[in-house]
């Protein structure tokens, strides 16, 4: 990454929830205040009072999709660099939630594909034909080149195949859509070297062992019917991170697979830069993934120095760890949902005394 940014905004374009009422810290806006003060809400003859327009906010899906915002300074706004991180789960979601926004295609120069499940996929090439339509551009998707056939679900202990997820687009695909592929396997920075996206994630962390029940299809060298196999670790995930001046380091996890606590202390290592927010999927939902819970928690709060500022556990972060996290961080675990933004502007390094981070031993 270039040096640190002095602007960041996030916009949750597709969530699993969606959250109206509940308090939010600085910096973060519900919905509601964007239909009534970004765009012109429509005034009834009667009253003369703004109309909520309920029939434009946002949906929830199972499903993640943030629009990253970024910039260098905060004297330029016109030049902000914006990335799509993940597109959600269908060819509806994210356009809808777009529309309903009001959030301009034009600048959205590039869209950052976490992994190869289709629930961050399964709007992607809806949204590549919608700005090619109305805008006649063509948007780079930046992806890893281990695109696999197929992956399923094949929970223990039978461990059969009980569905198989909905197909990716191909390569191909994307590319008659209005799509230029770009495949990193390594770590790269993009939009303006604004934002960083991870190459493969190391695997440190013992209890972080990969997804229960995951599945890969192989097709046979020969072209005939191929075979599943299980595939613990989806190590075609990425996460991303965008460094923030006197504040430290944003993280993207869209989905965790290969365990937050392995990707937070892969961007420490590589950035030494404190964590100031970690967004996103955790992937502890479910009885299955419950005995990590208490050691992810205990990990970001207790033996990450400085703990974070604030967590947002989103899509298949699941119940049980939001509670946790909220009794470890109190209000640095925020309730954020599709249609929350986030809004985050830098200080001075020095100003902000911030201390290299650390992990302590347990």
């Amino acid at each position: 990454m270039s040096p640190p940014v002095q602007f960041l905004a996030i916009t949750f374009l597709v969530d699993n929830t969606i959250e109206w009422m509940t308090k939010l810290p600085p910096g973060f806006t519900h919905e509601m205040r964007h239909h009534l003060t970004r765009k012109a809400a429509e005034l009834d003859p009667i009253t003369g009072v703004p109309i909520l327009p309920l029939g434009d906010f946002c949906c929830a899906a199972h499903g993640f999709s943030a629009l990253i915002e970024t910039n260098e300074t905060t004297d330029t706004p016109e030049s902000n660099r914006f990335t799509l991180f993940d597109t959600g789960p269908d060819s509806n979601t994210l356009s809808r939630n777009l529309s309903g926004l009001g959030t301009p295609l034009g600048p959205i120069e590039r869209v950052v594909v976490s992994h190869w499940h289709a629930d961050h996929t399964g709007g992607l090439l809806s949204f590549l034909d919608r700005r090619s339509r109305e805008l006649g551009v063509k948007t780079i998707v930046d992806v890893h080149p281990n695109r696999p056939t197929a992956r399923g679900i094949a929970p223990p202990p039978s461990k059969k195949v009980i569905c198989q997820l909905p197909r990716d687009p191909s390569f191909e695909e994307i590319e008659a859509h209005g799509g230029t592929v770009e495949k990193h396997r390594d770590g790269h920075a993009v939009a303006g070297g604004t934002v960083w996206v991870s190459g493969e994630i190391p695997r440190v962390t013992p209890f972080e062992t990969g997804l229960i029940g995951g599945v890969r299809f192989t097709p046979n060298e020969d072209g005939t019917a191929g075979s599943w196999s299980e595939e613990l670790d989806i190590m075609d995930e990425r996460y991303a991170a965008v460094d923030v001046l006197g504040k430290g380091l944003v993280i993207f996890s869209a989905c965790s697979h290969a365990g937050i606590v392995n990707v937070v202390k892969d961007a420490v290592e590589r950035f030494s830069r404190p964590i100031y927010m970690i967004v996103g999927g955790l992937h502890l939902a479910g009885p299955e993934l419950a005995d990590r819970i208490k050691p992810t928690v205990n990990f970001l709060s207790e033996s990450l120095i400085p703990a974070p500022t604030y967590v947002l556990p989103m899509h298949c972060s699941g119940f049980a760890v939001k509670v946790a996290l909220e009794a470890a961080l109190g209000e640095g675990c925020v309730p954020a949902g599709a249609g929350h933004r986030v809004t985050i502007t830098g200080i001075p390094d020095d100003e902000a005394t911030l201390r290299p981070p650390s992990i302590r031993s347990r």
